[in-house]
């Protein structure tokens, strides 16, 4: 089956129109890549915080405050931008912000810790809305039975940008160590260099890929808020009609909060644990990233094969086992048999989840549940790292310790999957 094939389009839509839809998930995985995995937040640990016990507790402390604000704003600002036919209009200001608060990162110092702290909140809400509303278009773009690999392609091509702007970054942190840069030097340049793919990157999704959704006339713009929070707390109370929906919010936290884990701390335990340098870190996120983009690819067609939940299933199990070489590996080889573990089940489980969520979610609320869907791993984000700074601060930074205890959110994750009935949930959301 070629890349983009029409026959896994909505009437309508256009391979152009998928490709500039896939080049958003292309533009932000530089934001997480760099900011949130390989560079930034080591460098606040050992910079910003200079060192301190409490340098990694306040790194999880600053995302769970930007997952907070997602979790309050984001499921009312989806459901208006349903009733109000202006996703993409939402999805541009939040693109804005993130790009602007990436490029506020670049003047953070050592020692600078309340303008680090503010922007990363900025930023990361700013990203992880952005995830919502992009989403929120796949519904519209494919055909229900292909949710799988279309969501795939978008994953997967979204991790060669994470490779453009870490590869950038790398080659520029290979030669301004050369000339004897200090880090507060070459970390601000990699992060404008994220800033500048994320604006490029994103902007065929602007140009190019259509709004579907129709307005609804007979919804006060004055009162949308109030709407819009009705709109999501009668989905909440009436979950039942939903409950293979409210089953996969529920599962999704917790294997989502073990993710977040290593999306946040991954270059933290690998430079406390395993003492990498930085520069050996980002090579490691670098090639994780080309298998997380063959992970997403391949399983995407592996959803529509064998099946969402059955997929689902196969990548957390891959997570429990990368947990466990991790935190018991003391080589250097261990731990990147490890990494490439996660790297071939970050984007085949994310994808995985995204593509449920369409398949659950009525036509006219896509981004209502995909906003309930992004609070609950929103979420995960504040539990699961915060899990693991809390342990590394009550145990004297004991790093194994910590990804071994916040390890068992992906089997909790995997017990919660039993009871979701794909067919029945796809039935749910048929009626209405």
């Amino acid at each position: 089956m070629p890349l983009f094939d029409p026959a896994a389009l909505n009437p309508g839509v256009t391979r152009r129109e998928v490709f500039a839809w896939a080049c958003y998930d292309f533009a932000n995985s530089g934001y997480t890549t760099v900011v949130l995995t390989a560079v930034f937040n080591a460098y606040f640990v050992s910079v910003v915080a200079r060192g301190a016990d409490w340098g990694t507790l306040a790194w999880t402390l600053a995302l769970s405050a930007s997952y907070l604000v997602g979790m309050v704003l984001m499921p009312p600002l989806g459901a208006y931008a349903d009733v109000h036919a202006k996703k993409k209009q939402m999805l541009f200001a939040v693109t804005a912000g993130c790009i602007l608060g990436t490029i506020a990162l670049a003047f953070v110092g050592p020692g600078d810790l309340a303008l680090a702290l503010a922007a990363i909140v900025v930023s990361n809400f700013c990203f992880s809305a952005g995830v919502t509303l992009n989403s929120a278009f796949l519904p519209e773009l494919a055909r229900p039975e292909a949710l799988g690999k279309v969501s795939g392609w978008g994953w997967s091509f979204g991790y060669l940008g994470g490779l453009l702007a870490l590869g950038l970054g790398l080659g520029y942190v290979q030669w301004a160590q050369a000339r004897g840069q200090t880090a507060p030097q070459f970390v601000a340049v990699t992060m404008l260099i994220t800033a500048a793919v994320f604006a490029l990157a994103a902007a065929p999704m602007f140009l190019i890929v259509r709004e579907r959704a129709v307005a609804r006339a007979d919804v006060s713009v004055r009162n949308f808020l109030a709407d819009s929070a009705q709109r999501m707390w009668r989905t909440l109370r009436h979950i039942s009609a939903h409950r293979d929906f409210g089953w996969l919010l529920v599962c999704g936290f917790f294997y989502q909060g073990g993710i977040a884990v290593v999306i946040a701390l991954a270059a933290i335990y690998a430079q406390q644990a395993m003492h990498f340098t930085m520069a050996q870190t980002m090579l490691l996120v670098l090639l994780v990233n080309i298998t997380a983009a063959i992970g997403a690819f391949l399983f995407g067609y592996v959803q529509d094969a064998l099946g969402h939940r059955a997929t689902l299933a196969i990548t957390i199990a891959g997570w429990i086992a990368m947990v466990l070489i991790a935190a018991t590996t003391t080589g250097a080889t261990g731990f990147w048999i490890a990494a490439n573990i996660a790297g071939l089940c970050m984007g085949s489980s994310q994808s995985a989840g995204r593509a449920l969520v369409g398949v659950f979610a009525p036509s006219t609320r896509l981004a209502e549940f995909y906003a309930l869907w992004n609070a609950a791993q929103w979420m995960s984000g504040v539990f699961g790292p915060v899990t693991y700074g809390l342990v590394t601060w009550l145990t004297d930074n004991d790093h194994r310790l910590a990804i071994l205890v916040t390890g068992l959110y992906f089997v909790v994750g995997l017990v919660l999957l039993a009871p979701i009935d794909i067919e029945r949930g796809r039935r749910a959301a048929l009626v209405e």
